[in-house]
């Protein structure tokens, strides 16, 4: 087994880490967090933004708005709906009507 490089921390969650910086960020929690976002990360910042600046950071968020209601957010462009309707898809999830 490898030995650990660093000092154990714990987080804020409770996750158990080991980092040699000073640095504060939890790995197992940025972790989980780009599973839960990692659709934002298919879009050009802009239209990223657009959703962050909308309180849409989960793709079950995403699915409350019509395609028409994304596309009047300021960055947002056709070019993502592809993006958008791929990623709700495969999670089961599609826009609202």
């Amino acid at each position: 087994m490898p030995t650990p490089k660093g000092d154990a921390k714990t987080c804020s969650q409770g996750h158990r880490y080991y980092k040699s910086s000073d640095c504060p960020t939890c790995p197992i929690c940025e972790r989980e967090q780009k599973n839960e976002t990692g659709f934002l990360l298919l879009l050009s910042a802009p239209a990223r933004r657009a959703l962050e600046n909308h309180g849409i950071t989960s793709l079950h968020k995403l699915s409350e708005h019509s395609e028409k209601e994304i596309l009047q957010f300021h960055g947002m462009g056709p070019a993502s709906l592809p993006k958008l309707r791929a990623a709700l898809e495969e999670a089961g999830l599609s826009f609202k009507s």
